[in-house]
């Protein structure tokens, strides 16, 4: 049980991470080349299909590492499976201070100081998921698992 759940806490969180690089470097971006004409019907979009695809791992990633927290395997000390934790928790917490209400205000219209702030704190996100898949694949390691 505990090799799933550490193949599954690792999957979650590299999958979130490419994410998170590719809005953070393409995605995020591009908004500003949409236009403001189609940008609300674009974000509207954005958002709705967005959600689909994030959800499931940010859910995941959360209950495995509560789980890890919890449990952890004897070769994870219980300072590192705490520290992936919070990890976690910084991003929901950064996710919700800053990015759910920037999408908030950019589904009104488009606001190049809005979206600026956006791209300047999903950095955040991403360092912080890069700094997880670092962590979930020294977990991987520790365990000798594939």
């Amino acid at each position: 049980m505990t090799s799933a759940i550490l193949q599954l806490h690792a999957f979650s969180t590299i999958f979130m991470t490419g994410v998170i690089w590719f809005v953070q470097v393409v995605h995020y971006p591009l908004n500003a080349k949409v236009g403001e004409g189609h940008f609300s019907a674009f974000h509207k979009t954005h958002t709705s299909r967005t959600g689909w695809i994030v959800a499931p791992p940010m859910i995941i990633e959360l209950f495995c590492s509560v789980l890890l927290v919890i449990s952890p395997p004897k070769e994870i000390s219980a300072e590192h499976a705490l520290l992936g934790f919070v990890l976690v928790v910084l991003i929901w917490i950064t996710t919700v201070v800053f990015s759910v209400p920037c999408h908030r205000r950019l589904s009104k219209g488009f606001d190049a100081n809005v979206l600026r702030k956006l791209t300047w704190t999903n950095w955040l996100r991403t360092a912080l998921w890069s700094a997880r898949s670092f962590l979930a694949l020294y977990f991987i390691n520790r365990c000798n698992l594939p």
